[in-house]
């Protein structure tokens, strides 16, 4: 019986070398799909807030933050795991903050929707740096810093290994980058959305001002709805519901965290039907 952890050598025609036998892992070059059949999602949207930029900041982007994110992510693309993230401004500006200022709120959500790109710009150059290629796809046209989203292309960028970014938003006023992270991964047909926030799942009651909440391993989206937990905005909620995609909420400034869910462990909340 062949195992994961059995090696195999091979050499060169049966000349002799410096370095005659050359160990290979079996199942890393002749099943190159053993690595995704045992991971338990393969093509996962990961939502990140602009906020969690911020690190331990009041503003901005913390480059250590940022260096960490990529490290995560790339150890999940190693595994072959095809990964899109969309990534909201918050760290920057809101626009309905803008609005609550006298801005015009359509005025305030372009302005936003400028500030998801340049995060994104910054999560780009961060996986870079780590070697794992990153394309920016925008929902505005900002052809010099970014590709338009065109599905069909962002699809074939994942199958080729690449993280997709999404930014931009949808490219319409009024919408959440949550509503923009459901949105694009109904339509690059993803297994599940991972939204990356500060705590590590659901709770009855927020747990940085409740002691007493309680955690959920898992919820339905009715339940969701009638005891009025905050997850996403509605509008981003519902279109997850009637299109059957599961949402996991867990805590992405916990190292490692990336990776054991889409290993299959129990990490953070579940909603599913």
């Amino acid at each position: 019986m062949v195992t994961e952890s059995m090696i195999f050598f091979v050499q060169f025609d049966g000349k002799p070398s410096l370095v005659p036998l050359i160990p290979i892992n079996i199942f890393d070059y002749f099943c190159p799909d053993f690595k995704i059949s045992s991971m338990q999602y393969k093509r996962v949207l990961l939502k990140l807030s602009g906020e969690a930029l911020m690190g331990e900041q009041q503003y901005g982007i913390d480059a250590k933050r940022l260096a960490e994110y990529a490290e995560d992510i790339k150890a999940v693309i190693e595994k072959g795991i095809e990964v899109a993230i969309v990534i909201g401004g918050g760290n920057i500006f809101r626009g309905l903050s803008g609005a609550s200022q006298g801005m015009d709120r359509v005025q305030g959500d372009h302005m936003g929707m400028l500030a998801t790109v340049i995060n994104g710009l910054a999560l780009q150059s961060a996986l870079e740096l780590q070697g794992v290629e990153t394309r920016l796809q925008s929902a505005i046209k900002i052809n010099e810093v970014a590709e338009p989203f065109i599905r069909r292309r962002a699809i074939r960028h994942l199958e080729k290994g690449r993280v997709v970014i999404f930014g931009g938003g949808t490219g319409n006023p009024y919408f959440t980058t949550d509503s923009a992270a459901v949105l694009r991964a109904i339509e690059i047909k993803a297994d599940v959305i991972l939204k990356g926030t500060r705590v590590d799942g659901i709770y009855t009651s927020d747990p940085e001002k409740d002691k007493t909440a309680t955690k959920f391993d898992s919820i339905s989206f009715n339940e969701v709805l009638s005891k009025g937990l905050k997850v996403m905005d509605t509008t981003a909620f519902t279109l997850s519901q009637e299109n059957e995609l599961p949402i996991v909420v867990f805590d992405m400034n916990t190292r490692g965290n990336l990776m054991r869910i889409v290993s299959g462990e129990n990490i953070g909340t579940v909603v599913n039907l």
